[in-house]
């Protein structure tokens, strides 16, 4: 294994029109789950980038390749606000698995602690694994000989400084944006997600590239990943989090960079950035897209001091090309409908608007395309009031679009933990998938998904 890590520093011009496909693939379905994949979604990392090493919050995730051929892994790193700051490429053997401590990353500058060698006993035990016979969707080596293992100080304190106060400006260089143009939100820690699709080369392209998706994007369901949330403050509390990383899988999957099969899928994942890809072609990446309602638990106080934090990811407003002067926009976005249901089915709700043109604007709390976010924080989820339970749960109505087109895409994280000592992570319930019709708000019943978006 070898990692190449890249400096964001172009963009690249959208395309203009759209693409419809109707060739079904093998396992053609909407539905997300654990499966081997084409890409993975980490939904939000948060990590203290002024602690000392072992002595604050920080986030690894490890990405696995369970077929025979290698294969190349690129990781691209946003901001909470969608601005992707840093790109990671990488090289996976055989079988292979590589862990990446985001600490390490953003505060060392080293992600790479030396060079990829063979299976111990193979016949090139010893060797780089890079074999261009392999696999034949990597040309020569994929520019993969020789990646760094570390990138220069004054990079690493502009992406350090871009994660955790939005301020993405590097000294010297003509890269980032000015101070006025923020790219995320402030916080204590670094924070943002971070996206990782197969890909045919150690590339210095982002997905809002059209060279990254129309000769770069592989469509091979061949990864698998999760992640670890690590909290060693001993002020908080000394606990960790694991969850499988979000699988997206390639609809049909196979075909080298660039093949355009078409795809039964009504709009993908990489969705907003397809009008980049070749001709414009909407739905070109292939790959599922994730739901916009769901269910899930919380529980607050009692005699084990609960806390549940949720781990939201959701899809900006901002399409192609992603620049300083357009990140704003995903810095507080709308939901449909947001409903706090206790023990005895007591229920406290907030809506937005049933039309929302352009988008729906309710007069709660609004949230950045990645957040981590307690539930007891009133300001975005309904108060507990008029009872005395401690838990119940969660509906989730987070369609961010005006009702006459297709639903925005979600992912949620349940993070709860007690006693600053024992904690869990899990996925919520999704009700429906990225196929289903946008669900009515205010809705007059929840439930699973139904027929044009009525349970």
């Amino acid at each position: 294994m070898r990692v190449l890590i890249i400096l964001v520093l172009a963009a690249m011009t959208p395309g203009a029109t759209a693409q419809s496909g109707n060739h079904p693939g093998n396992d053609d379905s909407c539905d997300i789950s654990v499966l081997p994949a084409a890409t993975l979604l980490l939904p939000v990392f948060d990590v203290n980038v002024v602690a000392a090493a072992n002595a604050g919050d920080t986030t690894v995730f490890c990405v696995t390749n369970v077929s025979a051929l290698p294969q190349i892994a690129h990781a691209t790193v946003w901001t909470d606000w969608s601005f992707p700051v840093l790109g990671l490429n990488i090289f996976l053997s055989g079988y292979d698995v590589q862990c990446i401590n985001l600490y390490d990353v953003f505060v060392r500058g080293v992600v790479a602690p030396g060079s990829p060698v063979a299976p111990i006993g193979s016949a090139t035990a010893g060797s780089k694994p890079y074999d261009d016979d392999q696999n034949p969707n990597i040309p020569d080596d994929g520019n993969c000989a020789g990646l760094p293992g570390t990138l220069p100080a004054e990079v690493m304190e502009a992406v350090r400084r871009a994660l955790a106060t939005g301020v993405y400006v590097i000294p010297g260089s003509s890269a980032g944006c000015t101070t006025a143009q923020r790219v995320g939100g402030a916080h204590s820690n670094a924070r943002g997600y971070i996206t990782i699709d197969v890909v045919n080369n150690c590339s210095t392209q982002l997905p809002t590239s059209s060279v990254y998706l129309g000769t770069e994007l592989l469509f091979d369901n061949v990864l698998i990943g999760d992640y670890q949330q690590i909290n060693g403050d001993p002020g908080f509390g000394n606990f960790a989090q694991g969850n499988p990383l979000v699988h997206i899988r390639a609809i049909p999957e196979g075909g080298p960079a660039g093949s355009n099969p078409g795809t039964n899928l009504p709009y993908t994942f990489y969705d907003r950035y397809t009008v980049n890809a070749p001709g414009g072609l909407r739905r070109f990446d292939r790959r599922q897209p994730l739901p916009s309602a769901f269910a899930v638990r919380w529980i607050e106080g009692g005699t084990s001091a609960f806390q549940t934090m949720y781990k939201i990811w959701r899809e900006g407003r901002t399409f192609g090309t992603q620049t300083c002067a357009s990140a704003a926009s995903n810095s507080a976005i709308t939901a449909m409908e947001v409903i706090r249901f206790d023990e005895h089915e007591n229920s406290f709700g907030f809506s937005g608007s049933v039309i929302c043109d352009p988008f729906c604007t309710p007069s709660y709390g609004l949230l950045p395309e990645a957040s981590i976010t307690s539930t007891a924080n009133t300001a975005i989820f309904p108060a507990n009031v008029s009872t005395v339970d401690i838990s119940g749960w969660m509906y989730l109505n987070l369609n961010n679009q005006k009702s006459s087109v297709r639903p925005s895409q979600n992912w949620v994280v349940a993070s709860m933990h007690a006693q600053g000592r024992f904690s869990v992570d899990f996925d919520a319930a999704a009700l429906g998938n990225g196929c289903s019709a946008a669900v009515v708000a205010p809705s007059p019943r929840i439930g699973p998904a139904g027929a044009n978006g009525i349970p």
